[in-house]
């Protein structure tokens, strides 16, 4: 046998060893299902609600909270000292009303206005109205999505820095709710004769406030 054929003769027996080995070697054991991760709490939704005092409309657009599993009294521990509250989640809330309107009998002139929460470690929640329109996402958080960039945010770092911009801060009286909410909910009561309520509603607790279109008020 020459040198070629004796090499030739090698390496396909080589080959067909390797085939049959593939053939027969045991198949890798099947890798062990991943952990699957925890289900991360849902995004606060965002709504808006209204209502018509006399021909002229009155919207609060905000994001809803929710509780998941935690009580609002521990949230509300950890508020700072100020106790101010953004009044719902992400975006800064804001009232929009077309007219003049008394809430808590105290007047509104017609604007914009971005919303918070006094919330006492002890005691009755405030409603606080302010000029200030919140600051662009991205002065937060530069990393921030070019489509939610320029979003306006509320002032998280310190109530204090917009204070002397605040236009009101009115009492809101405690009620009972229609029905414990997990996700935290502003409504808003049709409107008769030019008047309606601002209820603000979370877990089993809930504070509302009269709104009423201001016209013929003597300022």
């Amino acid at each position: 046998m020459t040198m070629r054929v004796r090499l030739l003769s090698l390496a396909a027996a080589a080959l067909v060893g390797g085939v049959a080995s593939a053939q027969t070697s045991a198949p890798a054991p099947p890798k062990p299902a991943a952990t699957p991760r925890p289900a991360r709490p849902p995004a606060a939704a965002r709504e808006t609600v209204s209502a018509t005092l006399n021909g002229k409309k009155v919207a609060i657009d905000y994001g809803r909270p929710g509780l998941n599993g935690r009580k609002v009294d521990d949230l509300i521990a950890q508020l700072p000292p100020d106790r101010v509250w953004r009044a719902g989640a992400n975006e800064v809330t804001t009232l929009t009303t077309e007219g003049d309107v008394l809430i808590g009998g105290k007047r509104v002139p017609a604007g914009k206005y971005s919303v918070y929460v006094y919330a006492p470690a002890g005691g009755d929640w405030s409603l606080i109205l302010n000029t200030d329109p919140g600051v662009p996402l991205k002065t937060i958080f530069p990393a921030a999505p070019p489509e939610r960039a320029d979003h306006l945010w509320p002032i998280l770092d310190g109530y204090a820095k917009i204070a002397t911009k605040e236009v009101v801060r009115v009492p809101m009286k405690p009620v009972t709710p229609r029905e414990a909410m997990d996700r935290f909910l502003i409504s808003m009561e049709p409107a008769r004769d030019g008047v309606s309520a601002i209820t603000l509603t979370w877990g089993d607790r809930a504070w509302t406030v009269d709104v009423k279109d201001a016209a013929g008020v003597a300022r």
